[in-house]
């Protein structure tokens, strides 16, 4: 596998493709990753490998081929070139030391890392399956990066190199399709491979987290997990802060716009920023929330659905969507049957939905409830991993499901 993200990234990408090896290892394969140096979603390199220019280590099972490479903190379209630029280059200086595989899947982005699996692949003449997880052009495009609109170009040449040479091409959401389709690729080899629930369901009662976070019984809490990113157009959060200091807003995790978001809120008493949580408790602390929010700018559509939509639906709380209805995000939860959708970058309609929830505890239990079925239904890690293993398969010859 060529992923730029994995273990002990705990965000994002990295726990997929981290299930993805750790299951290939567990059924008696030989599972190589081909990776770079842990930092997201803090864009900051984790403290035992700074310094480290290459390293390769054993987790779980699987031989993890590390390579280092920029780490930009704040993010322009430039220093995220030379960020993709530096994977490419000293992933191709120095590939992994490994026998000949039997096949490669690459994890995009990053687009340097489907580049580097399209290289490796032909050179070892073996199949090749990117799974879009995101599509890097239309982020540029949509996510309001400075420069965007120049690096969407070049992220969009880049994506059809690695895609048109795939044998399978998957993706984790029907909207992606047609951008595939645009950028040469064969409808024949597209398949859908959804993301599945990567973390375990809450075991503790709520009231015992809440009182150990230090949340009130009876203040409604609206927690948002995961990347603090420009795409995210987290502060609709904090104009919704502003406007009721009864409700209290937690944003749990880290990124590039942490800094701008805590200028944004230090005069917001009623709005916390609080560091990732530890993977044994972030189920729990799911769980303890009244809402959780899921945001976008108005501008994204079809470029990325947001991983920690599988981790909120098996939290069994309601879902509330600030995001574009047209784009696939809002698909997901509507499909769930677990959430609202609000319109984007609106801090009174947020407020609005979070209210209607606080006042209606038994029907925010019985939408927060939808989510768990949904997971058990469709989003199972057993299901997600086995979608893998057939897409696979059948790279490899086999017949398709």
């Amino acid at each position: 596998m060529v992923s730029t993200n994995y273990a002990p990234e705990h965000a994002g990408i990295g726990p997929y493709a981290t299930q993805i090896a750790e299951h290939w290892a567990n059924s008696g394969h030989e599972a190589h990753v081909f990776t770079g140096m842990p930092h997201y979603p803090a864009w900051s390199l984790e403290p035992e490998y700074r310094g480290a220019l290459r390293r390769t280590e054993q987790r779980a099972g699987v031989t993890v081929h590390r390579r280092a490479h920029t780490v930009p903190a704040r993010q322009t379209a430039v220093k995220r070139a030379l960020f993709e630029g530096s994977i490419l280059l000293h992933g191709a200086v120095a590939p992994p030391r490994m026998p000949k595989p039997d096949a490669i899947l690459a994890q995009m982005p990053s687009l340097a890392g489907g580049v580097l699996a399209a290289r490796l692949a032909a050179r070892w003449k073996v199949p090749y399956v990117p799974v879009v997880q995101d599509l890097m052009g239309a982020a540029a495009a949509q996510s309001g990066i400075s420069g965007g609109d120049k690096a969407a170009a070049i992220a969009g040449r880049a994506e059809a190199y690695a895609l048109k040479r795939a044998t399978l091409v998957g993706v984790i959401h029907e909207t992606f399709v047609d951008r595939v389709l645009a950028m040469g690729v064969d409808e024949k080899k597209i398949r859908l491979v959804p993301n599945w629930s990567h973390v375990p369901s809450p075991t503790k009662p709520r009231g015992e987290t809440r009182r150990h976070l230090g949340w009130a019984p009876g203040q409604p809490v609206v927690l948002h997990s995961g990347n603090m990113g420009l795409k995210q157009g987290l502060e609709v959060l904090v104009g919704a802060a502003r406007l009721d200091p009864d409700v209290r807003f937690v944003l749990m995790g880290d990124g590039s716009q942490r800094t701008a978001l805590a200028e944004m809120s230090a005069d917001v008493p009623n709005l916390d920023i609080i560091p990732p949580a530890a993977d044994g408790e972030f189920p729990d602390i799911l769980a303890a929330a009244d809402v959780l929010a899921v945001t976008q700018h108005a501008a994204v559509l079809d470029m990325s659905v947001p991983s920690k939509l599988t981790s909120y639906f098996a939290a069994g709380r309601p879902v509330v969507a600030s995001v574009a209805a047209a784009g696939g995000t809002a698909q997901e939860v509507a499909r769930s049957g677990a959430g609202v959708l609000v319109p984007p970058e609106d801090p009174q309609a947020l407020l609005k939905a979070v209210r209607s929830l606080a006042e209606d505890p038994e029907g925010a239990d019985t939408l927060g409830a939808a989510g768990p079925r949904h997971v058990a239904a469709h989003l199972s890690r057993e299901a997600g991993l086995a979608r893998i293993d057939a897409l696979m398969d059948e790279a490899l010859g086999g017949t398709r499901p």
